[in-house]
């Protein structure tokens, strides 16, 4: 199984459906949604609150049917498809501030409000855009939030391959993830989404592959 995560930044063109069919995914965590995302040969399900017009905050496509459930948070969405709980998520970033759907009054309160709600939830497969590394230097999210984060992960008993994936600014890790069962075998790829006149969005895209489960 091929699962990816790509933040779409709410963008959408053929150039993005094209990119989206080669990393050849079962499962797609996306995130920044525009509505007009046509992937026609998939099932899709995305969270019933927008973050901007015509943007819904999360969404999950995959290769056959899946069960839409309540969204565990309002940006997050969450499907069960097979013997899985897929859940795809944006958490909050320092400049995110308190509108909807963020609850507390600093980062590290907003992270864990995101995070207490999602997995509470009890997701075998996590992703998206978590606006925090979960190695080296933090310029996203907050220190005490990534510790919550990795916390949830262990309470879990989840892992995310992709925390030692390259952020496209050099230098720093990746803040888009796929968390997966802490047991299953797994290896990593990251794609830069970059065209002759520049890029599709300001995410790389990440795939993990389980290799055995």
């Amino acid at each position: 199984m091929r699962i990816g995560t790509w933040n779409l930044a709410g963008r959408w063109s053929e150039q993005h459906r094209q990119f989206l069919d080669d990393l050849d995914c079962e499962v797609l965590l996306l995130t920044e949604v525009s509505d007009r995302v046509d992937l026609t040969d998939r099932h899709g399900h995305v969270t019933d609150l927008l973050m901007a017009r015509r943007r819904h905050w999360a969404g999950i496509w995959t290769a056959r049917a899946h069960d839409p459930l309540p969204d565990p948070h309002g940006a997050s969405a969450m499907v069960e498809y097979d013997d899985l709980r897929l859940c795809s998520s944006i958490l909050p970033w320092r400049a995110c501030g308190s509108r909807e759907p963020w609850v507390g009054a600093t980062t590290f309160e907003r992270t864990v409000e995101a995070v207490d709600a999602i997995a509470k939830h009890s997701p075998t497969v996590w992703g998206g855009d978590w606006n925090h590394a979960l190695v080296g230097t933090e310029h996203a999210g907050s220190k005490a939030g990534r510790g919550r984060i990795i916390e949830a992960l262990d309470d879990l008993k989840l892992r995310a391959p992709t925390a030692d994936a390259q952020h496209q600014i050099e230098g720093l890790s990746s803040i888009d993830h796929i968390a997966v069962p802490s047991t299953w075998e797994t290896k990593v790829e990251h794609h830069s989404a970059l065209l002759d006149e520049g890029r599709l969005s300001d995410h790389n895209a990440y795939v993990v592959e389980v290799l055995s489960r």
